[in-house]
Formats: C-alpha cells, structure tokens, sequence
C-alpha cells in the first residue's frame, strides 16, 4: 500500500513562496495520477491540483492558476506543488493524493483519491 508524506508547509507573507513536496513509500506510485488538495477550517476539502503519471498533463484550479506549479520527479518518488505569490485565501491544511489507477487520468474529484498523506499546513499572513 502506497504511503504518502508531505512536507514544506508553514508561515510565510503574503506575496512569499512555498514549495511542497510529497514523498511515496513504494515505485508503484509512479504510474498513478497525483493531486494536491487543500481544507481551510469550516471548508471543504477542495482541489487544487493535479498531474499524471508521465507529468504532461497538469490541471489546476482557476484561482491558483499561474501562481501553483505541480511537477512530479518519478525517479525519487516525489511530487512537487510549488506555490508563489501567495495570498491569505491561499491558507489551509494541504494534501497530497495518489488514484490507484494505473497511467489513469487526473481528477478533480477527491473521492477517486486512494491514498493521502497526513497533510501538511500552510498559513498565509496579510
């Protein structure tokens, strides 16, 4: 079973840069579709981004859009949410995800995520 461990999050301005990794436990997490997601407290879980197994294809949510970057390096079983000129709307506990879907396409649905990390927070000051 596929682990996730996210790190990276923290304090940072408004305008500042964050780059979340997510590291996986096992090789087969190089053919799955990854996402980010984030939760603000009394939201819900929202997507933010994602990419497939190959990393040519990337989607993202219209409000992070040219701000987020995801990439994915399969060699060290990472993927990356690089997060500039970020905004205090931006603060929330981030996720990473893996859909149990061999070469599958990315989703925007957290329901089609099998595996999450444990999340890690980020905190946006104004």
């Amino acid at each position: 079973q596929v682990q996730l461990v996210e790190s990276g999050g923290g304090l940072v301005q408004a305008g500042g840069s964050l780059r979340l990794s997510c590291v996986a436990s096992e090789r087969t997490f190089n053919v799955y579709p990854m996402g980010w997601f984030r939760q603000a407290p009394g939201k819900e879980r929202e997507f933010v981004a994602a990419i497939n197994w190959t990393g040519r294809s990337r989607d993202y949510v219209d409000s992070v859009k040219g701000r987020f970057t995801i990439s994915r390096d399969n060699a060290e079983m990472t993927v990356y949410l690089q997060m500039n000129s970020l905004k205090p709307e931006d603060t929330a506990v981030y996720y990473c995800a893996a859909r149990r879907r061999a070469y599958g396409d990315n989703e925007r649905d957290w329901v089609k995520y099998d595996y999450w990390g444990q999340g890690t927070q980020v905190t946006v000051s104004s």
